[in-house]
């Protein structure tokens, strides 16, 4: 962006920041949302000034990206997330990473990262994420058959690492 283009569009965030910052308020009911959404239209503006910066009604085509961007953004699931009250101070719920004793936890991560990379990676997404085969199969964009072997292997690595009474420790645990 050429500077005459950086100081104009740093004008209008100047001169009409506050103003879309109520309008994306009014539509997320959330400050720390409304700010956020600001951000990425803000971004998204930038990109496009110079073609934008011409056009008679800046703040219009502004308020249109705030709401296109606020419409994309409430069909995505992970924005529908609800806010909870309180975190819970209890450590060990519902975290397999906080729970343990720190020895078992950590020979277990000393033993994973012994592990090669893709065996690591399947083993972290079918164990730790709790995925089917299938679902890593997609996600490493390889057979459910690799997925199978890269599992098989990687816990021979740990067995071999770890040695096999360890696992019997862990289940019994």
């Amino acid at each position: 962006m050429q500077p005459t283009d950086e100081t104009s569009f740093r004008e209008f965030v100047s001169a009409r920041r506050r103003a879309l910052l109520r309008t994306a308020f009014l539509m997320t009911g959330d400050w720390h949302s409304a700010e956020d959404l600001v951000q990425e239209s803000l971004t998204k503006l930038y990109v496009s000034w110079r073609r934008v910066r011409r056009r008679d009604d800046v703040l219009a085509y502004a308020r249109r990206i705030l709401v296109n961007a606020h419409i994309d953004g409430t069909r995505r699931p992970w924005r529908r997330e609800q806010a909870v009250g309180a975190i819970p101070d209890v450590v060990g719920v519902g975290d397999p990473a906080e729970s343990g004793d720190l020895l078992t936890r950590s020979r277990l991560l000393a033993a994973l990262a012994s592990v090669p990379p893709r065996q690591r990676a399947t083993l972290v997404l079918r164990f730790w994420e709790d995925l089917s085969i299938e679902q890593v199969a997609d996600l490493m964009n390889c057979s459910s058959g690799n997925v199978k072997s890269q599992t098989a292997r990687g816990l021979e690595r740990l067995r071999d690492v770890l040695g096999s009474e360890a696992f019997v420790e862990l289940r019994d645990a």
